[in-house]
């Protein structure tokens, strides 16, 4: 398994719902954040990309919940990429609290150019920075090595 990216943020007040846990919906919000961290830490400026004539989209998205997290704990967001394509890319998130799985799942995502929307091959310098996280694992063992802090790398 390659390294793999963690991004960690604490759980807001505003994000449980009536149960006192973590509304679904947030899952993917979350994901956002951590993809957004892990492009400038890897990739950089995302504007750029876009203004080279590049854009990523979500084509489709899965989260499995196991467990709610609660208010003012740690989420760890771990983001293994589990697959690069000519044109797109798979990430498979891994939600933890102190090593509990929360939720897993699988993003991906298409690079398209910005103007026309048409799908566009995945750009050169962005293959390469993800390359070195490749992940062969399931989203069960994806989150193996989650426990870095945030924004580091842990093989």
């Amino acid at each position: 398994m390659g390294d793999v990216f963690t991004h960690r943020l604490r759980v807001r007040y505003s994000e449980c719902d009536q149960q006192g846990v973590v509304f679904n919906g947030h899952y993917l919000f979350f994901y956002d954040v951590a993809l957004t961290e892990m492009w400038r830490e890897l990739i950089g400026d995302y504007g750029q990309m876009v203004d080279d004539g590049y854009d990523l989209v979500v084509a489709e998205a899965r989260i499995r919940f196991r467990e709610g997290a609660r208010f003012d704990e740690l989420l760890e967001v771990s983001m293994p990429v589990a697959h690069l394509g000519v044109t797109s890319m798979v990430v498979r998130p891994v939600f933890r609290v102190e090593g509990r799985l929360i939720a897993d799942g699988e993003v991906r995502h298409v690079f398209i150019d910005p103007a026309s929307k048409s799908k566009r091959e995945m750009p050169p310098r962005v293959r390469s920075a993800l390359e070195p996280f490749m992940s062969g694992a399931d989203p069960e063992g994806a989150g193996q090595a989650a426990g870095a802090p945030s924004g580091s790398f842990s093989p």
